[in-house]
């Protein structure tokens, strides 16, 4: 992974940036934009963990991890609640890079476990989450397959 790479929290120098994180038109029906989900993340508070990714200086994609162990959903106390690579920058690790991320950021918080959420469909995020470990719970919500992935 290239040393190039880092998370920022959204702050208000760099949200304009992160609103500028665009994936394909084919890929918009399976997330959300990501001014929804940082108005997601407002709602939500303390909950949410929205950052921005960048490679050296160039915004490339944005993940939001959420946290909050007392949820009455089990997919909602620990997992990735967002993730939107920039069009043209998808297959290059940055995803990777973010999601291994907010394992590290759930670990730090004593979690064993993380989740995601996704869109089932063709062009969809399933076969990225697969490769990285998470597998279906069997589990849907809201329309989406819930996976897991142990820390």
């Amino acid at each position: 992974m290239r040393s190039s790479l880092r998370l920022e929290k959204i702050t208000p120098e760099n949200v304009d940036a992160a609103c500028g994180v665009k994936v394909g038109a084919e890929q918009e029906r399976f997330v959300a934009p990501v001014v929804r989900s940082l108005a997601d993340a407002y709602a939500h508070g303390e909950a949410a963990w929205p950052r921005l990714v960048f490679d050296g200086d160039e915004p490339v994609g944005f993940v939001m991890g959420g946290f909050d162990p007392l949820s009455p959903v089990d997919a909602f106390r620990c997992g990735i609640w967002r993730l939107n690579i920039a069009e043209g920058r998808q297959g290059q690790g940055y995803g990777r890079f973010a999601v291994e991320a907010v394992g590290a950021e759930a670990r730090r918080r004593g979690q064993r476990r993380m989740t995601v959420l996704w869109v089932p469909g063709d062009d969809g995020p399933a076969g990225f989450y697969r490769q990285l470990g998470f597998r279906p719970t069997g589990e849907e919500l809201q329309g989406q397959v819930v996976g897991e992935l142990s820390l």
